[in-house]
């Protein structure tokens, strides 16, 4: 599995390249705001962006900022003529970009399409069905990037948990125990009730309130939707490379490592989380105090 860093902070960058375990990186506009707000405001954001490419030792993934198609085109063209030369470019397209669920729905498509027509790499972003990924795949994203850590708020959401009151944003989401509690719930809703038939049960509304508590049209973490997607893709062939995005601990790209992901993107936070256990910092207390004179005269 590959990894790339999701962040737009130089140094992150470079401290993570230098210990040859990243292979990109992936920004956004949020990413780059946070840079930005960090120096001030006062940044050469050109030169800055051609600072990344440089440290980066693989792809690295640019935004535009716009929500229709032209201006889509328009501004991923710009970037990669810009910055091609400094590195290997990738233009994140949303994969939806309507801001109101009626205007330009398409448009994240219809630019997949052209963008990759014209031979410029597209990371299809802001995926959170298996159903966006696979058009993407079939519109020619090179990447498709499923937003699994806000898949997981919302399901958390969704069951009335309440992010920074009863979770962090970087807390493991135990999907498995929350299956377990939506199939006990079920059988309570459904136990309570006098339905007479199947039909009658099926179609009860609080029986199917029940049995949709818990996921997203069938999906039951971020986790289980890079799955699905790494699933239909394998069916059909596609050379889009799956990156998991929204990565909030150590567990959560474990597990998607385990599903064979081709990428996980991940914040520098993670990075460090996946180093860390209490018993290698017990390990290694025990071994440098148990370092007899002897052993130690060996290294002079």
């Amino acid at each position: 599995m590959k990894i790339f860093l999701d962040t737009a902070e130089i140094e992150e960058i470079k401290f993570a390249a230098s210990l040859g375990v990243i292979d990109g990186v992936t920004t956004n506009p949020s990413l780059i705001k946070q840079a930005v707000d960090r120096r001030g405001g006062s940044i050469n954001m050109e030169e800055y962006i051609r600072e990344i490419l440089r440290a980066s030792p693989g792809p690295v993934s640019l935004e535009v900022i716009s929500v229709s198609y032209e201006r889509m085109v328009e501004e991923a063209r710009r970037l990669y003529e810009k910055f091609a030369g400094y590195g290997e470019v990738v233009i994140k397209i949303p994969i939806c970009p309507s801001l109101d669920g009626e205007n330009n729905i398409y448009d994240g498509l219809r630019a997949i399409r052209t963008l990759s027509d014209f031979g410029i790499p597209v990371n299809a972003t802001l995926v959170m069905t298996p159903e966006q990924a696979l058009l993407a795949a079939k519109a020619g994203a090179a990447y498709v990037s499923p937003f699994a850590g806000r898949i997981d708020d919302y399901l958390r959401d969704k069951v009335g948990m309440r992010r920074g009151k009863d979770y962090k944003k970087e807390d493991y989401y135990d999907f498995e125990l929350m299956g377990a509690l939506e199939a006990e719930k079920l059988s309570r809703v459904i136990s309570s009730l006098e339905l007479d038939s199947l039909a009658e049960a099926y179609l009860d509304e609080r029986v199917r309130s029940a049995a949709a508590l818990a996921n997203d049209s069938g999906i039951y973490s971020g986790v289980d939707l890079v799955r699905s997607i790494m699933q239909i893709f394998a069916n059909y062939g596609f050379k889009t490379e799956v990156i998991a995005s929204s990565m909030r601990n150590a567990r959560q790209v474990r597990e998607v490592a385990e599903l064979g992901v081709h990428i996980a993107t991940i914040p520098f936070y993670v990075l460090k989380e996946m180093l860390l256990h209490h018993k290698t910092i017990e390990g290694i207390n025990a071994f440098v105090k148990d370092v007899v004179e002897p052993y130690r005269k060996i290294f002079g």
